[in-house]
């Protein structure tokens, strides 16, 4: 049996001199919270664990970019200019270059880009398979169509028949690079990441091209994220240098796009520039 003993400052000690605390104080009355949390803190503690990073963009936005987390789109506006630069320069090219039936490609531009207007007024946020078909059918007829004049082109180059006027062969050469410049980087933006609607609504976390924002947290705004002008960059770029530059192509269906667009700026680089050469001297 333990023996007290009773101290002058009113404490008492028991037989192995340990200080023995006042009854009904504060270890005696101090309840454990995770002994019995109680239905509310059990509560709060699992809708944390398991509630969505997008369902709390506060805490999103310290935990993860904004290219990888739920954002409102991007603007329609830009890629809208680049389809219509684009028919425009296909409307200017000489008859014995373009692709016949010549007006497949404006045609299919106008009405896919009213479509597309009228899926998205302002911002860039609806993904469905019916507009993600029509937005890719509009690239390949742009695509198909540019590449027909390239060819044409470079036939009659080879064939010597590109008549002897350096500008009747520069211009319509600009045409044709200016145009693979503007499908390329429709593809880039169309399929990084699943396209422009998906990489607002993050459904894939791996991009297929690595920009230089990516790399390093200061090196942009906290809500930066690619658009359309970044891809046109991009294809940009690479037709000039021939090359990756400052943003890197992660997926293999960015590399060898990007490998199959550098063979066909380089041929048509170096076949119109040396022949417009030839003609001047």
């Amino acid at each position: 049996m333990t023996e007290h003993v009773d101290e002058p400052d009113g404490r008492d000690r028991n037989d192995e001199g340990a200080i023995n605390p006042p009854a009904g104080g504060p270890i005696d009355n101090c309840e454990d919270p995770l002994d019995d949390p109680g239905p509310g803190v059990l509560s709060d503690i699992a809708r944390f664990l398991t509630a969505p990073v997008r369902a709390l963009p506060e805490v999103g936005a310290l935990v993860q970019p904004a290219w990888r987390r739920l954002t409102e789109g991007e603007s329609a506006w830009p890629v809208r200019g680049a389809v219509t630069a684009a028919i425009f320069l296909q409307i200017a090219l000489p008859p014995r270059y373009a692709m016949p039936p010549r007006w497949l490609f404006p045609a299919v531009g106008i009405a896919v880009a009213v479509a597309l207007w009228v899926a998205h007024p302002k911002r860039i946020t609806k993904h469905t398979p019916l507009l993600r078909t029509l937005s890719i059918s509009l690239i390949f007829v742009m695509s198909f169509s540019n590449a027909g004049s390239g060819l044409r082109l470079i036939a009659a180059l080879l064939n010597g028949h590109a008549g002897e006027s350096a500008g009747g062969l520069l211009l319509p050469g600009g045409a044709i690079w200016l145009t693979n410049v503007i499908v390329f980087s429709m593809w880039y933006w169309d399929l990084d990441r699943g396209g422009p609607a998906a990489r607002a609504m993050a459904m894939k976390p791996y991009p297929d091209f690595l920009f230089a924002q990516m790399t390093v947290e200061n090196l942009s705004k906290p809500d930066w994220t690619p658009e359309f002008i970044d891809y046109l960059y991009l294809s940009f770029t690479n037709a000039t240098a021939f090359s990756p530059t400052d943003t890197l192509p992660l997926a293999r269906w960015a590399k060898l796009t990007m490998m199959l667009q550098s063979i066909v700026s380089l041929s048509l680089v170096v076949l119109v520039v040396a022949r417009a050469v030839n003609i001047l001297k």
